[in-house]
């Protein structure tokens, strides 16, 4: 009888090293744009540890949250603002209890690498006569959040009537750093990771933090993710991811 068992047990064991590994899976995340870069060595950790793979869909935070509503099919959600995790969340599409502040980041204004503008971001200052017949390159400021944040601090500055006819508005917030990058804009309002990736720019001043609203990216679960997501949401709110979104620039919400 022990031999029979003993042989039934290397059976079994034979059995097992035969049977196919557990399937990888893939999991499609919608980020805003200014997340690109970071996130993309963010997820690494989790896919060497995981066997998944990570999609990453990025864009603005308005175009995405309206591709969620149409059906896409994303099983993470980390926007630039609340409003738009808001809005996804208002139609039932986010799993309870998986919305979580995760980053937070700053407003600079910037030119292009080689420019020697100079000018100070203060109350009343005057940034069209800074433009110098240019235009203003931002992300839309009616919909997308840089560029809604962008507005506030304008307004809040007391710039934003004086500026409004030079805006060059764009889709999102990297699409706005592209266009002084290139030259094509002499400034341009973007986030601070943003100037930060990209070394055809330079930052000519940051905008006081009371200027306009925090700037925050919460990240949610969406409705059929399943425990994949779960892991990889986990992941990016590791202290290992941590020190991953502080070398680029964003400050991790505790």
């Amino acid at each position: 009888m022990p031999r029979a068992v003993s042989l039934l047990a290397l059976a079994l064991l034979a059995f097992a090293s035969l049977a196919p590994p557990a399937r990888a899976e893939t999991v499609t995340v919608f980020a805003a744009a200014s997340l690109e870069g970071a996130l993309d060595a963010a997820v690494k950790p989790y896919e060497r540890g995981s066997g998944n793979k990570v999609v990453v869909s990025y864009g603005g935070s308005n175009a995405l949250a309206r591709q969620i509503e149409a059906g896409a099919p994303a099983a993470l959600f980390i926007g630039a603002d609340l409003d738009w995790v808001d809005y996804v969340e208002k139609r039932g599409l986010v799993v309870p209890g998986t919305r979580r502040n995760l980053l937070g980041n700053d407003l600079v204004l910037v030119a292009p690498a080689g420019s020697t503008a100079s000018v100070k971001i203060a109350p009343g200052f005057d940034l069209a006569a800074a433009l110098g017949g240019g235009r203003l390159a931002l992300a839309d400021p009616a919909a997308v959040p840089a560029g809604k944040y962008a507005k506030a601090a304008l307004e809040s500055l007391g710039a934003w009537k004086g500026v409004e006819p030079y805006l060059a508005p764009a889709e999102n917030v990297r699409a706005a750093l592209v266009l002084v990058s290139r030259g094509e804009a002499p400034l341009g309002i973007v986030y601070r990771t943003d100037a930060m990736a990209d070394k055809g720019v330079r930052v000519v001043a940051a905008f006081p933090e009371g200027s306009h609203p925090p700037i925050v990216y919460p990240m949610v679960e969406l409705k059929g993710a399943g425990a994949a997501a779960n892991g990889l949401a986990k992941a990016l709110s590791s202290p290992e991811a941590r020190a991953i979104w502080e070398r680029h620039g964003f400050h991790v919400i505790p």
